[in-house]
């Protein structure tokens, strides 16, 4: 398994790269700022599954675990989603 800095890093790619989104930290309120919104969050969905070969279930959709890039890595790595850890 990747080690949370390396997690943080491509997530942080995958706003910058895929999504064309620019997030001024890791820390940063991703829907209270502005950055993301509903159609976004479906997106970014769909590119975490592909980007660390996961699947989400409607149960990993706790909004407070997408807030930020710091919560998605620490969900990433926490195992949550079937094969959650196995693309980190």
């Amino acid at each position: 398994m990747a080690d949370r800095a390396s997690v943080r890093r491509r997530i942080a790619d995958l706003f910058e790269k895929r999504l064309h989104l620019t997030v001024p930290s890791e820390e940063t309120d991703l829907f209270t700022s502005g950055v993301m919104d509903s159609l976004m969050f479906v997106d970014l969905l769909v590119r975490l599954e592909e980007e660390f070969g996961i699947r989400t279930t409607v149960e990993d959709l706790e909004i407070e675990r997408f807030r930020s890039i710091a919560r998605i890595a620490e969900f990433m790595l926490s195992g949550n989603g079937s094969d959650a850890g196995a693309g980190c």
